[in-house]
Protein backbone atom coordinates (compact mmCIF):
# COMPACT_ATOMS: atom_id res chain seq x y z
CA UNK A 1 0.00 0.00 0.00
CA UNK A 2 1.39 3.52 -0.82
CA UNK A 3 0.79 6.30 1.87
CA UNK A 4 3.41 8.69 1.66
CA UNK A 5 5.72 9.16 5.20
CA UNK A 6 6.47 12.67 6.45
CA UNK A 7 10.10 13.05 4.49
CA UNK A 8 8.18 12.34 0.87
CA UNK A 9 5.75 15.16 1.73
CA UNK A 10 7.82 18.47 0.21
CA UNK A 11 3.90 20.71 -0.03
CA UNK A 12 3.53 20.64 3.87
CA UNK A 13 0.09 22.38 4.39
CA UNK A 14 -1.79 19.28 2.95
CA UNK A 15 -0.86 17.46 6.44
CA UNK A 16 -3.44 20.12 8.33
CA UNK A 17 -6.34 19.15 5.75
CA UNK A 18 -8.96 17.14 8.18
CA UNK A 19 -11.71 14.57 6.78
CA UNK A 20 -11.81 13.23 3.15
CA UNK A 21 -10.09 15.07 0.30
CA UNK A 22 -9.28 14.09 -3.35
CA UNK A 23 -6.72 15.92 -5.59
CA UNK A 24 -8.44 14.38 -9.55
CA UNK A 25 -8.87 15.90 -12.52
CA UNK A 26 -12.76 14.80 -14.29
CA UNK A 27 -11.35 12.65 -17.46
CA UNK A 28 -8.44 11.01 -15.74
CA UNK A 29 -9.43 7.10 -15.66
CA UNK A 30 -8.05 6.40 -12.48
CA UNK A 31 -9.65 9.78 -11.15
CA UNK A 32 -13.39 8.43 -12.07
CA UNK A 33 -12.75 5.09 -10.64
CA UNK A 34 -12.03 6.91 -7.93
CA UNK A 35 -14.85 9.07 -8.04
CA UNK A 36 -17.36 5.97 -8.77
CA UNK A 37 -16.34 4.23 -5.14
CA UNK A 38 -17.08 7.19 -3.76
CA UNK A 39 -20.42 7.63 -4.88
CA UNK A 40 -21.56 3.60 -4.37
CA UNK A 41 -19.92 4.05 -0.77
CA UNK A 42 -21.64 7.38 0.24
CA UNK A 43 -18.28 8.78 1.49
CA UNK A 44 -18.56 13.01 1.82
CA UNK A 45 -15.19 14.23 0.36
CA UNK A 46 -13.22 17.55 -0.48
CA UNK A 47 -12.51 17.98 -4.17
CA UNK A 48 -9.06 19.69 -5.40
CA UNK A 49 -9.54 19.76 -8.90
CA UNK A 50 -5.81 19.68 -10.69
CA UNK A 51 -5.87 20.74 -14.57
CA UNK A 52 -3.77 17.87 -15.79
CA UNK A 53 -4.07 19.91 -19.63
CA UNK A 54 -2.60 22.78 -18.22
CA UNK A 55 0.25 20.54 -16.51
CA UNK A 56 -0.61 21.63 -13.01
CA UNK A 57 0.43 17.94 -12.06
CA UNK A 58 3.87 18.42 -13.34
CA UNK A 59 4.58 21.93 -11.11
CA UNK A 60 6.53 21.76 -7.94
CA UNK A 61 2.88 22.32 -5.73
CA UNK A 62 1.70 19.15 -6.93
CA UNK A 63 4.61 17.00 -6.92
CA UNK A 64 5.11 18.19 -3.46
CA UNK A 65 2.20 16.22 -2.22
CA UNK A 66 2.96 13.27 -5.19
CA UNK A 67 6.02 12.99 -6.15
CA UNK A 68 5.02 10.74 -9.14
CA UNK A 69 3.14 13.49 -10.52
CA UNK A 70 -0.08 11.60 -10.93
CA UNK A 71 -3.85 11.73 -9.98
CA UNK A 72 -5.90 11.02 -8.10
CA UNK A 73 -4.72 11.88 -4.84
CA UNK A 74 -5.87 10.95 -1.03
CA UNK A 75 -5.40 13.45 1.94
CA UNK A 76 -7.16 11.59 4.47
CA UNK A 77 -6.47 13.25 8.23
CA UNK A 78 -3.39 14.76 6.57
CA UNK A 79 -2.19 11.41 5.97
CA UNK A 80 -1.22 11.37 1.95
CA UNK A 81 -1.96 8.15 0.14
CA UNK A 82 -1.03 7.62 -3.97
CA UNK A 83 -2.01 5.10 -6.32
CA UNK A 84 -6.46 4.38 -7.55
CA UNK A 85 -6.05 1.30 -6.11
CA UNK A 86 -4.47 1.06 -3.02
CA UNK A 87 -6.46 4.41 -2.37
CA UNK A 88 -9.91 2.23 -2.70
CA UNK A 89 -8.14 -0.44 -0.60
CA UNK A 90 -7.81 1.92 2.10
CA UNK A 91 -10.89 3.26 1.94
CA UNK A 92 -12.80 0.06 1.67
CA UNK A 93 -11.61 -0.47 5.46
CA UNK A 94 -11.56 2.52 6.33
CA UNK A 95 -15.55 2.70 5.49
CA UNK A 96 -16.57 -0.95 5.25
CA UNK A 97 -20.31 -0.31 4.32
CA UNK A 98 -21.67 -0.95 2.05
CA UNK A 99 -18.90 -3.54 0.89
CA UNK A 100 -17.48 -3.35 -2.50
CA UNK A 101 -14.44 -5.91 -1.87
CA UNK A 102 -16.10 -9.21 -0.58
CA UNK A 103 -15.02 -10.65 2.48
CA UNK A 104 -12.45 -12.79 2.56
CA UNK A 105 -11.05 -11.92 -0.53
CA UNK A 106 -9.10 -9.02 -0.32
CA UNK A 107 -5.41 -10.66 -1.04
CA UNK A 108 -7.19 -12.23 -4.42
CA UNK A 109 -8.86 -8.55 -5.31
CA UNK A 110 -5.41 -6.80 -4.49
CA UNK A 111 -3.69 -9.06 -6.89
CA UNK A 112 -6.74 -8.44 -9.74
CA UNK A 113 -6.62 -4.65 -9.48
CA UNK A 114 -2.45 -5.07 -9.90
CA UNK A 115 -3.57 -7.06 -13.31
CA UNK A 116 -5.50 -4.15 -13.84
CA UNK A 117 -3.28 -1.55 -13.29
CA UNK A 118 -0.28 -3.06 -15.61
CA UNK A 119 -2.68 -2.00 -18.54
CA UNK A 120 -2.69 1.34 -18.13
CA UNK A 121 0.15 2.98 -20.15
CA UNK A 122 -1.63 0.77 -22.66
CA UNK A 123 -5.02 2.84 -22.32
CA UNK A 124 -3.05 5.86 -22.19
CA UNK A 125 -1.69 5.37 -25.50
CA UNK A 126 -5.24 4.06 -26.82
CA UNK A 127 -6.84 7.34 -25.50
CA UNK A 128 -4.17 9.35 -26.47
CA UNK A 129 -4.50 8.02 -30.25
CA UNK A 130 -8.28 7.79 -30.62
CA UNK A 131 -10.00 9.50 -28.20
CA UNK A 132 -7.70 13.10 -27.47
CA UNK A 133 -5.54 13.10 -30.50
CA UNK A 134 -3.52 15.70 -29.76
CA UNK A 135 -1.69 17.81 -32.60
CA UNK A 136 1.95 18.09 -31.79
CA UNK A 137 3.74 16.20 -28.59
CA UNK A 138 0.96 15.21 -25.90
CA UNK A 139 3.38 17.17 -23.37
CA UNK A 140 5.65 20.04 -24.16
CA UNK A 141 8.76 19.80 -23.59
CA UNK A 142 8.69 22.63 -21.00
CA UNK A 143 6.45 20.67 -18.78
CA UNK A 144 8.66 17.45 -19.12
CA UNK A 145 11.56 20.02 -18.22
CA UNK A 146 9.67 21.21 -15.31
CA UNK A 147 8.45 17.81 -14.40
CA UNK A 148 12.30 16.09 -14.65
CA UNK A 149 13.97 19.14 -12.95
CA UNK A 150 11.99 18.69 -9.66
CA UNK A 151 13.67 15.70 -8.93
CA UNK A 152 12.75 12.10 -8.53
CA UNK A 153 10.94 12.27 -5.37
CA UNK A 154 11.02 9.99 -2.35
CA UNK A 155 8.09 7.73 -2.08
CA UNK A 156 7.73 5.99 1.66
CA UNK A 157 11.82 7.11 2.09
CA UNK A 158 13.13 5.58 -0.69
CA UNK A 159 13.87 7.08 -4.11
CA UNK A 160 11.24 6.23 -6.63
CA UNK A 161 11.19 5.16 -10.07
CA UNK A 162 7.96 5.24 -11.41
CA UNK A 163 8.52 9.12 -11.87
CA UNK A 164 11.12 7.95 -14.42
CA UNK A 165 8.67 4.99 -16.39
CA UNK A 166 6.33 8.38 -16.51
CA UNK A 167 8.78 10.73 -18.07
CA UNK A 168 10.26 8.25 -20.73
CA UNK A 169 6.96 7.35 -21.64
CA UNK A 170 6.31 11.24 -22.89
CA UNK A 171 9.36 11.02 -24.27
CA UNK A 172 8.77 8.57 -26.55
CA UNK A 173 5.65 9.64 -27.36
CA UNK A 174 7.09 13.01 -28.39
CA UNK A 175 9.50 11.51 -30.76
CA UNK A 176 7.34 8.75 -32.27
CA UNK A 177 3.59 9.88 -31.46
CA UNK A 178 1.62 6.59 -30.82
CA UNK A 179 2.06 4.30 -34.17
CA UNK A 180 0.11 1.49 -35.47
CA UNK A 181 2.27 -0.78 -33.69
CA UNK A 182 2.26 0.80 -30.47
CA UNK A 183 -1.54 0.89 -31.18
CA UNK A 184 -2.15 -2.35 -32.04
CA UNK A 185 0.12 -4.38 -29.19
CA UNK A 186 -2.07 -2.03 -26.59
CA UNK A 187 -5.43 -2.93 -28.56
CA UNK A 188 -4.28 -6.58 -28.34
CA UNK A 189 -3.64 -6.61 -25.19
CA UNK A 190 -6.97 -5.42 -24.31
CA UNK A 191 -9.08 -7.78 -26.66
CA UNK A 192 -7.12 -10.37 -24.63
CA UNK A 193 -7.95 -9.44 -21.15
CA UNK A 194 -11.63 -8.96 -22.82
CA UNK A 195 -12.09 -12.17 -23.84
CA UNK A 196 -11.62 -13.32 -20.22
CA UNK A 197 -13.89 -10.81 -18.90
CA UNK A 198 -16.43 -11.90 -20.93
CA UNK A 199 -16.39 -15.67 -20.48
CA UNK A 200 -16.94 -14.72 -16.19
CA UNK A 201 -19.96 -12.58 -17.50
CA UNK A 202 -21.69 -15.06 -19.66
CA UNK A 203 -21.94 -16.94 -16.44
CA UNK A 204 -22.57 -14.19 -13.71
CA UNK A 205 -24.21 -10.98 -13.21
CA UNK A 206 -20.70 -9.30 -11.99
CA UNK A 207 -16.98 -9.92 -12.00
CA UNK A 208 -16.78 -11.72 -8.44
CA UNK A 209 -20.20 -13.40 -8.42
CA UNK A 210 -23.72 -11.55 -7.85
CA UNK A 211 -22.84 -8.54 -6.18
CA UNK A 212 -21.11 -5.31 -7.55
CA UNK A 213 -17.21 -4.88 -6.40
CA UNK A 214 -14.53 -3.16 -6.89
CA UNK A 215 -13.20 -5.07 -9.94
CA UNK A 216 -16.27 -4.02 -11.71
CA UNK A 217 -15.88 -0.02 -11.50
CA UNK A 218 -12.08 -0.98 -12.44
CA UNK A 219 -12.41 -2.29 -15.43
CA UNK A 220 -15.59 -0.61 -16.88
CA UNK A 221 -13.42 2.51 -16.60
CA UNK A 222 -11.02 0.84 -18.90
CA UNK A 223 -13.97 -0.41 -21.28
CA UNK A 224 -15.98 3.08 -21.11
CA UNK A 225 -12.86 4.94 -22.25
CA UNK A 226 -11.99 1.99 -25.49
CA UNK A 227 -15.45 2.47 -26.34
CA UNK A 228 -15.08 5.97 -26.98
CA UNK A 229 -12.15 5.59 -28.81
CA UNK A 230 -13.96 2.73 -31.16
CA UNK A 231 -13.34 -0.80 -29.21
CA UNK A 232 -16.32 -2.70 -31.10
CA UNK A 233 -17.49 -4.04 -27.59
CA UNK A 234 -21.17 -5.86 -29.11
CA UNK A 235 -19.52 -7.50 -32.17
CA UNK A 236 -16.28 -8.83 -29.57
CA UNK A 237 -17.80 -9.64 -26.54
CA UNK A 238 -21.02 -9.34 -26.17
CA UNK A 239 -21.95 -10.15 -21.70
CA UNK A 240 -19.19 -7.43 -21.54
CA UNK A 241 -21.18 -4.71 -24.01
CA UNK A 242 -24.12 -5.48 -21.81
CA UNK A 243 -22.67 -5.58 -18.48
CA UNK A 244 -20.80 -2.66 -19.27
CA UNK A 245 -24.31 -0.73 -20.22
CA UNK A 246 -25.84 -1.44 -17.30
CA UNK A 247 -23.43 0.11 -15.40
CA UNK A 248 -23.24 2.73 -17.36
CA UNK A 249 -26.59 3.39 -16.77
CA UNK A 250 -26.52 3.42 -12.63
CA UNK A 251 -25.97 7.28 -11.90
CA UNK A 252 -22.50 6.72 -9.70
CA UNK A 253 -21.12 5.45 -12.53
CA UNK A 254 -22.92 8.06 -15.22
CA UNK A 255 -21.94 11.25 -13.32
CA UNK A 256 -18.32 10.38 -13.71
CA UNK A 257 -17.36 8.59 -17.00
CA UNK A 258 -18.80 11.74 -19.13
CA UNK A 259 -16.61 13.59 -17.80
CA UNK A 260 -14.44 14.02 -21.03
CA UNK A 261 -12.74 17.17 -22.14
CA UNK A 262 -14.12 16.25 -25.55
CA UNK A 263 -18.08 16.66 -26.56
CA UNK A 264 -19.13 13.48 -28.82
CA UNK A 265 -18.96 15.81 -31.77
CA UNK A 266 -15.09 16.10 -30.59
CA UNK A 267 -14.91 12.73 -30.77
CA UNK A 268 -16.48 11.93 -34.14
CA UNK A 269 -14.21 13.89 -35.71
CA UNK A 270 -10.62 12.83 -34.34
CA UNK A 271 -11.91 9.53 -35.56
CA UNK A 272 -12.63 10.55 -38.81
CA UNK A 273 -9.39 12.26 -38.91
CA UNK A 274 -7.61 9.31 -38.43
CA UNK A 275 -8.27 8.64 -42.43
CA UNK A 276 -9.24 5.05 -42.00
CA UNK A 277 -7.06 4.09 -39.43
CA UNK A 278 -10.10 3.06 -36.97
CA UNK A 279 -9.05 1.23 -33.82
CA UNK A 280 -10.61 -1.68 -35.43
CA UNK A 281 -8.44 -1.86 -38.69
CA UNK A 282 -5.26 -0.82 -36.80
CA UNK A 283 -5.90 -3.70 -34.14
CA UNK A 284 -6.80 -5.78 -37.22
CA UNK A 285 -9.81 -6.63 -35.53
Amino acid sequence: MVQLIDSDIKTREVLGWRGVHVLHFAGSSCSQKLRVFLNLKGIAWQSHPIDLPGYENMQPWFLGINPRGLVPVLVHDGAVHIESNDIIQYLERKFPRPRLIPAGHETEVATLLKHEDDLHLDLRTLSFRFVFAPPGPPKPAAALESYAAHGAGTVQGVSDHEKQVQIEFWQRAAREGFTDDRARASAQRFRAEFGKLDKTLARQPYLMGNDLSVLDIAWLIYAHRLSLAGYPFARLHPHLHSWAEKLRAMPEFAKEIGQLRHAPEQLDAIHRAQAGKTLEAVAGF
